[in-house]
């Protein structure tokens, strides 16, 4: 079964907004390296924004998760762009057709300015994350990378595999395998079987670079801070959304 666990934009709609959105919602099932193509809020799933090179390099210029929407290029007046998505943590999302998120927007209302505030934090995470990758170690980015998997999740273990982390941060397999080798070795993460458990979180963002704190520091002055719980749907407005296996 989906997730009941919410999105913190849907949530911080009015009942009004909610209604109408409500019947458009699907509330769908998102698998590890799914290609993401649509317009997604996600509940406890977490999506990597990716820039490809013509030679087919990957580089994650940001992560979102229940927090967040893939999919605001419709909010810039775009129909495309040329960055991808990923699932780089399995979950659920609520997933909207294009032209009911349009309408939304038409309206110049509560959601259009959510999903600006949003995008003010989406940038400075891409900028810093520009910064992070060109001047930190392998080891720093996966550091921050994981702490900011780590707040969009409700525990403290993801499954990833070591390829697709690699593609991720833009690193080659060897180097990912030495950072999350060090850091195991150091007792803050177990790394077993592609999951990846964080045993010390106090010793990883003092390990990390500091671009987590600069990002999550942003985040939380444009959004204060919402835990899962206060995040989470109305099961009344909710009530009509399709829910998809």
């Amino acid at each position: 079964m989906p997730t009941s666990q919410g999105n913190r934009l849907l949530a911080a709609l009015s009942d009004d907004a909610r209604s109408r959105l409500a019947p458009h919602l699907e509330l769908v099932k998102l698998q590890l390296g799914d290609a993401v193509r649509h317009v997604y809020f996600p509940t406890d799933a977490i999506i990597s924004l990716l820039s490809t090179m013509e030679n087919d390099a990957i580089a994650e210029i940001s992560v979102v998760g229940y927090e967040g929407v893939v999919g605001i290029v419709l909010n810039l007046g775009g129909e495309t762009t040329p960055t991808g998505a990923v699932v780089q943590s399995a979950g659920c999302a609520y997933r909207l057709p294009r032209q009911w998120l349009k309408a939304e927007l038409n309206r110049h209302g509560e959601l259009q300015a959510l999903i600006l505030r949003y995008t003010q934090c989406l940038i400075a995470q891409m900028a810093q994350t520009a910064v992070c990758n060109r001047h930190h170690t392998v080891e720093q980015q996966f550091s921050r990378w994981l702490l900011l998997s780590l707040d969009r999740l409700q525990s403290n273990s993801l499954t990833i595999t070591r390829e697709l982390l690699a593609h991720i941060l833009g690193a080659q397999c060897d180097e990912v395998i030495e950072a999350t080798g060090n850091l195991h070795a150091l007792g803050i993460i177990q790394y077993s079987r592609d999951r990846i458990t964080v045993l010390d979180r106090r010793n990883l963002e003092i390990l990390s670079c500091e671009c987590y704190s600069m990002i999550k520091s942003e985040a939380d002055r444009v959004f204060p801070r919402v835990p899962f719980a206060l995040a989470q749907m109305s099961e009344r407005t909710l009530a009509s959304a399709t829910v998809a296996a």
